[in-house]
């Protein structure tokens, strides 16, 4: 197509403005379309849990869950991984290099919004495969949607929400809550804690990277919903926001995540991986949920976009 157009009277600035904007246009379409790694070509602990994928899978063809709106989808699937047991750390494969994983059989708070998301992306674009989730899962969990080292891995729960918004995957909405606040909190946990964290313990340059990457996360404008403030703007939540618990743990932005889920009497419920439950759950109320745990500050939230 290009080489006709270059032989068309468009003159040499045309022709290399239309260029631009189709390779613009190409870049855009790579971003936003995540390529599967072929099996062959998978490390053999990137996916567990294949007995639970298969029933999604079922579920969502018995229940047409790829027309649900995203949210409504994100909803269906995380009430149907409910009593997953409370797994940590799934992510930590190894200690010499970084390898995207899925593990469906134990979720902790934050791999089990990921992969409630990932899922609902990969089905909407007709995936149905471990390879697909896993190319989901890479395009959610690292920056620019580019696993190169641990240290391109979104850690922290603002910055995965800043870098979802830049790839279309989510919108941040906390801004548009009643009684959204400037966050005004410095993450540091990590480049101040490596002892925590195998890989970091390891490379002292992944220390530095990481730090660096801390200090871009502190030069953003962030906002939160201060807790006392959540009633108020619950009724502007919907099934499938993601949220992010902020946190009075220093060093830390957010230390809990999960999904909002409204019932059928209307009340706006927490979906998560309960730490003190050890399992999936549909909890209470949220605004109730936060008020009961005296290290919660407040919540950032992301509303999931349609996968493209």
């Amino acid at each position: 197509m290009l080489r006709a157009m270059s032989g068309s009277r468009l003159g040499r600035r045309a022709f290399v403005t239309l260029v631009s904007k189709a390779l613009a246009g190409a870049g855009a379409l790579a971003l936003a379309r995540p390529d599967p790694v072929p099996g062959r070509d998978r490390d053999p602990n990137a996916f567990t849990g294949q007995e639970t994928f298969e029933r999604l899978l079922t579920l969502a063809h018995e229940r047409a869950w790829s027309e649900l709106p995203i949210g409504e989808r994100i909803g269906a699937i995380g009430m149907a991984l409910r009593q997953t047991p409370y797994v940590a750390a799934t992510l930590e494969l190894y200690e010499d290099r970084e390898v995207c994983s899925v593990n469906l059989r134990g979720l902790d708070c934050w791999t089990f919004f990921e992969s409630a998301l990932a899922f609902a992306r990969m089905l909407r674009r007709g995936g149905r495969t471990p390879e697909a989730l896993l190319a989901e899962a890479t395009f959610l969990r690292y920056r620019g949607g580019q696993l190169t080292d641990y240290a391109s891995r979104l850690h922290y729960t603002s910055d995965w929400f800043f870098d979802n918004e830049h790839k279309g995957v989510v919108r941040l909405i906390t801004r548009e809550l009643p009684g959204a606040a400037r966050f005004t909190k410095r993450v540091s946990f990590m480049s101040t804690h490596p002892e925590a964290y195998r890989q970091l313990k390891a490379s002292p340059d992944l220390v530095r990277k990481i730090a660096r990457v801390e200090a871009q996360i502190n030069a953003r404008e962030m906002e939160y919903v201060p807790k006392e403030k959540v009633a108020e703007a619950q009724p502007f939540l919907m099934t499938g926001d993601i949220v992010g618990i902020t946190t009075t743990r220093a060093g830390l932005d957010c230390a809990h995540a999960g999904c909002c889920y409204r019932d059928e009497a209307g009340v706006l419920r927490f979906l998560h991986a309960s730490t003190t439950q050890r399992a999936v759950v549909l909890d209470g109320e949220l605004a109730t949920y936060l008020a009961r745990v005296s290290t919660h500050t407040g919540i950032m939230v992301a509303r999931p976009l349609e996968a493209t």
